[in-house]
Parts: structure tokens; C-alpha cells; sequence
């Protein structure tokens, strides 16, 4: 089954009720970047779309991408590492 940016905004409000938010579209663009970012990276989609979320839902009101974000907040990118499954 092939991973599209199509399947993310069919879950993506999912995801983001699970975590108690509403998803934005400016969620979604987050999180679709993130996922495209990481795709290559060696992890399973679903542990990157666990990591790409956890990631969004820690920023709080950002103007940079995850990939900018996470590199000036290891802390958060280690939590979400974990929380997702990615080792």
C-alpha cells in the first residue's frame, strides 16, 4: 500500500483528536512535510507519521517546519523518538 499525502489528510484530523487537538490545515502541511522529510530515513510510514505528529503537537504556534523545529529542540525530537518507535 502505497503512503500518499491523500492518506495522511484522510487521518490526519484522527490523529490529531487522538491527541486531544484539532487538526489545521496548517497541521496537516506540517505533518504531510514531515513524513515526505523522513520518508527515506529507514522507519516504517506509521512510525514516521507517530513521530512527524508527535513533533507538531509539541510546537507550539511555530512559523518554522519540523525539520527546522526538531534541530533546535532535542529534547522533543528524543520524546518523540521514543513515543513513536523509532530507534
Amino acid at each position: 500500500m502505497k503512503f500518499t499525502t491523500a492518506a495522511l489528510l484522510a487521518v490526519g484530523p484522527f490523529i490529531a483528536s487522538k491527541a486531544g487537538l484539532a487538526a489545521t490545515a496548517d497541521d496537516v502541511k506540517l505533518v504531510n512535510q514531515c513524513v515526505k522529510d523522513n520518508k527515506n530515513e529507514g522507519a516504517k510510514k506509521e512510525v514516521v507519521l507517530k513521530y512527524c505528529t508527535c513533533m507538531n503537537n509539541k510546537m507550539d504556534n511555530e512559523t518554522k517546519s519540523i525539520a527546522q523545529w526538531e534541530k533546535t529542540h532535542p529534547a522533543e525530537q528524543r520524546a518523540c523518538n521514543r513515543e513513536a518507535g523509532w530507534e
